[in-house]
């Protein structure tokens, strides 16, 4: 039997048949589950080499009965739903594919702007009640964007706003200088952002630092009428404290493409005119996902062919 690649993602292979028959001309069985339950990766692990994940938990004990894994692709750039210490600790190598999908969530990013500050979606629900009354919104051209965290996504965005003849203000504590080709962003500390910010934009990995990075305190300096967007990770903006100031009318709107499904403030944010929510889809435009699919497939060939995969996490 060959070596066997067990795939849990759900975008995986899902535009293209070309990332799956990929590993098959390489000698890679592979195997597709639509339920990828703690339950049922526990019960098969141990039968595989390599895995494609989305946002599955991949355990500690997952990991523990992996004794065939050498490696674990993350569809995707969030690495936060994977035990890296006990992927390190078993010697199993973690990837993720950080750039190639920017683009995509930085147009998803820019859309939320648009669709927020033009109440876009808004109006397209009350034409369908039979409404025809246009609903006044905000420029978005001459604002000032917030950015915070500026790697591939942040910088996608940063050039759209420009684009825009926006300010562009972005806080990165990792970044000292930015190249020339960036001369119109202004690196600023995280309270110059939120305080000058119509509209800020998240675009940091979810760690222990920024774990609610965005809470009351930090909206609380924001302008009234400005607006959040989150299509980062979720946890790192606090959504009750979101809901707080649009009910009060601090906050002019907020978009998320991140939030969990069966929370309870989903619902409640929900019954506000002024919030879009959106299942995560931020790099699911076809040519995002075949491209993040492909590298996850070259990533598994040249782990096995000893080569060094791209973007190794540990």
């Amino acid at each position: 039997m060959g070596l066997r690649v067990l795939v849990t993602s759900r975008s995986f292979g899902r535009v293209s048949d070309e990332p799956v028959e990929l590993l098959k001309e390489n000698g890679f069985e592979v195997d597709i589950i639509s339920e990828p339950t703690e339950e049922r990766i526990l019960e098969i692990i141990d039968r595989y080499d390599a895995i494609i994940v989305g946002n599955d938990k991949i355990t500690g004990d997952i990991l523990e009965k992996a004794k065939n894994l050498k490696i674990i692709c993350k569809h995707g750039v969030g690495v936060d739903n994977i035990d890296l210490k006990s992927a390190k600790e078993s010697g199993i190598r973690v990837t993720n594919v950080p750039a190639t999908n920017s683009d995509a969530v930085a147009d998803l990013t820019f859309g939320l702007i648009l669709d927020l500050a033009r109440r876009i979606t808004n109006t397209f629900i009350r034409i369908k009640s039979g409404s025809w009354n246009p609903l006044i919104g905000v420029d978005v051209h001459h604002k000032t964007l917030g950015i915070i965290g500026l790697g591939a996504i942040g910088k996608k965005v940063a050039r759209r706003a420009n684009g825009f003849d926006m300010l562009v203000l972005a806080y990165d504590p990792y970044i000292e200088v930015l190249p020339e080709e960036y001369s119109f962003v202004s690196l600023v500390t995280i309270d110059e952002v939120l305080k000058n910010a119509d509209f800020l934009t998240i675009h940091t990995p979810l760690t222990e630092k920024t774990r609610g990075l965005i809470g009351k305190k930090e909206i609380e300096m924001m302008k009234n009428g400005s607006f959040i967007i989150n299509a980062a990770r979720e946890g790192i903006v606090d959504e009750s404290a979101v809901y707080d100031f649009l009910k009060s009318g601090h906050l002019g709107g907020a978009g998320f493409d991140v939030i969990d499904k069966d929370s309870p403030l989903k619902d409640l944010l929900l019954s506000l005119d002024n919030v879009i929510i959106l299942p995560h889809m931020g790099m699911y435009s076809g040519e995002a996902l075949n491209s993040v699919s492909m590298v996850c497939a070259r990533n598994i060939i040249k782990q096995f062919k000893g080569e060094e995969p791209e973007n190794i996490v540990v």
